[in-house]
């Protein structure tokens, strides 16, 4: 997090916290509350998302009513939205005991807790109703802690932490997902699911917990939005904040139907203007189309962050308080990034967008390792197993990368990681069902995914500054996937054309010995289906695994563009600060 330039971030480096080479930094305060925070993050969003679904489906419920209730996490994409809202509104009594982050942090824990206690005092057989408004009233709290949460790690810590705090987060949230996937069936099992949900309730404690002891964050800013000699005139003023949020409140929509993939909001939206059953029935088959709805799903987004942008655009000619607050609250976090980065801000934002994008385009795996003759037991006890270990493993180095190395060079070597894992994977297509290859493979790309998911996260928080964290944070965080989300639709497609390019006397033929060897039966089902042979399957996956590398070259040479520009800014801010600095010193001596 930065409000000016620091000299460690000048120069790219980071003070080693303490003499362990980085390591000490996982025994501090603040890391282990960042623990105990992740689990709180995690639990409300898979008990809504996940579990509740198979609850839903016990008591009687169609796939279409549970698939509906996918919609009560939308909140989760949207969280930028109100985001805003956060960084500058403080919560009664709470905030000057607490601080202006933990105060949110308790507020939205404490009804988190009254969702979910209420959730178990529930019949979805006869209250689905009831169910689906607390289950929304979770997931949009839900979403809020995490807001709160994110802005909490950045402001409570300085660059040098923002690994080990990353890496803790991630691992209270991977906790959480396995506790809240796992305890609950089997408390169902045991009692019922009223049991479960009530346990769950408790067990936010933790997050409570977490926040009581956690250290107070630096002291909060709230940004003047100055409305000048601007008049006021209620009445009209009225009439104009009604007149914006309902554009933001439908631009939230459309943005929320292209990055949930979910046709409802859209439609609910056109559905208010009239639009027929068959009219949605032809927008959701339009989403649901491969690989046309992807392209729609991005122009959506799209299309909503222009009526957001319109929402809250001063009126041409004229000046008025909630065109003002609303540019300042939206547009202000925006314009200080690429104040604080001019030169490289537009740069910082690519890099961000195509950092994890060799990780994003992997949407095939679960074929690829059923093609090649795995079975689906051995794919669980090596990717939700070992897997989740070295996915770990990544983590806690990228933590340690950071408060050793320093954000820069730890970001510089995240780019690597992606790319080069998914060479392995193209080996890996070459040995057919072999169950040492595959946990090799596993190992490899779960560490890398896991330092690489760090170093992005600790990167994006050293972006932000004091008083437009949550704003800004929320924004890098909710868009970062969205052109991974615009190429992987394109994975199949890659596969089969390079496999027929395999066949015959094709430009991949060249390829085929390396499957001479494969066992017989593997690959032998998914060329069925896809019309070729099963050694020009494999050189099909083979293609794609190097077509995934070398889209990661693209984040690799942006970040050593973006570490030599955004240090030489950085250097250059210092270099000021300390020229100002001894000028003031020169002016206070006596003549």
């Amino acid at each position: 997090m930065t409000d000016q330039a620091t000299p460690a971030a000048a120069s790219g480096k980071a003070t080693p916290a303490g003499r362990f080479g980085g390591l000490a930094v996982y025994g501090e305060r603040r890391v282990f509350i960042m623990l105990l925070l992740g689990f709180s993050a995690g639990l409300p969003n898979l008990l809504i998302f996940d579990t509740l679904s198979a609850w839903l489906r016990e008591s009687g419920q169609t796939l279409e009513v549970i698939g509906f209730f996918a919609l009560a996490t939308l909140s989760y994409s949207l969280k930028f939205v109100w985001a805003p809202l956060i960084d500058r509104t403080a919560v009664p009594i709470l905030t000057p005991l607490l601080g202006h982050r933990r105060s949110w942090m308790l507020l939205t824990q404490a009804v988190i807790v009254f969702g979910l206690w209420s959730i178990s005092g529930l019949d979805p057989s006869n209250a689905l109703l009831a169910v689906a408004l607390f289950a929304t009233l979770v997931g949009f709290f839900g979403a809020t802690q995490d807001i709160v949460i994110d802005a909490w790690r950045i402001e409570a810590a300085d660059d040098s932490r923002h690994g080990a705090m990353a890496a803790a987060y991630q691992m209270g949230y991977r906790v959480a997902m396995i506790v809240a996937g796992a305890v609950p069936l089997v408390l169902a099992d045991l009692y019922n699911w009223n049991v479960s949900y009530a346990v769950m309730a408790a067990l936010m404690g933790f997050g409570v917990a977490g926040v009581l002891f956690a250290p107070r964050e630096k002291a909060h800013s709230i940004r003047p939005i100055p409305v000048g000699d601007t008049p006021s005139r209620p009445r009209w003023e009225v009439l104009e904040w009604i007149a914006r949020l309902i554009l933001i409140a439908a631009a939230a929509m459309v943005v929320g139907s292209g990055l949930t993939a979910q046709a409802g909001p859209l439609n609910g939206l056109l559905g208010l203007f009239g639009l027929g059953t068959d009219g949605q029935a032809a927008i959701a088959d339009a989403w649901a189309a491969r690989p046309g709805g992807v392209y729609l799903q991005v122009l959506s987004v799209f299309s909503g962050l222009a009526l957001l942008v319109l929402a809250c655009w001063p009126i041409p000619g004229l000046r008025t308080r909630p065109g003002a607050y609303l540019a300042g609250s939206f547009g202000e976090p925006l314009a200080d990034f690429y104040k604080r980065f001019s030169g490289v801000a537009t740069l910082i934002l690519a890099l961000i967008c195509v950092y994890r994008l060799a990780d994003f385009v992997l949407n095939i795996m679960n074929p690829f390792y059923l093609d090649l003759g795995f079975t689906k037991t051995e794919l669980a006890e090596v990717r939700k197993v070992f897997g989740v270990v070295m996915t770990t493993l990544g983590v806690f180095i990228g933590g340690w990368s950071v408060a050793r190395l320093g954000l820069i060079r730890t970001m510089v070597i995240g780019a690597f990681m992606s790319p080069l894992s998914n060479l392995v994977f193209a080996w890996l297509a070459t040995q057919g069902p072999s169950l040492p290859a595959l946990t090799f493979a596993i190992g490899v790309d779960n560490s890398a995914t896991g330092y690489a998911g760090t170093a992005l996260i600790a990167y994006m928080s050293s972006l932000t500054s004091i008083g437009f964290t949550a704003t800004q944070y929320a924004l890098f965080s909710s868009l970062y996937a969205l052109p991974g989300k615009l190429i992987a639709s394109q994975s199949g497609r890659i596969v089969e054309a390079s496999a027929r390019a395999a066949e015959g006397t094709g430009p991949f033929a060249v390829l085929r010995p390396l499957f001479a060897r494969l066992p017989e039966g593997s690959l032998a089902a998914g060329a069925a289906t896809s019309g070729v042979t099963p050694a020009a399957l494999g050189v099909g996956y083979v293609v794609f695994f190097l077509y995934s590398t070398v889209i990661g070259v693209f984040a690799i040479v942006l970040a050593f563009v973006v570490a030599a520009k955004q240090t030489a800014l950085q250097a250059r801010q210092q270099s000021g600060v300390e020229e100002d600095a001894a000028i003031a010193a020169t002016e206070g001596q006596p003549s």
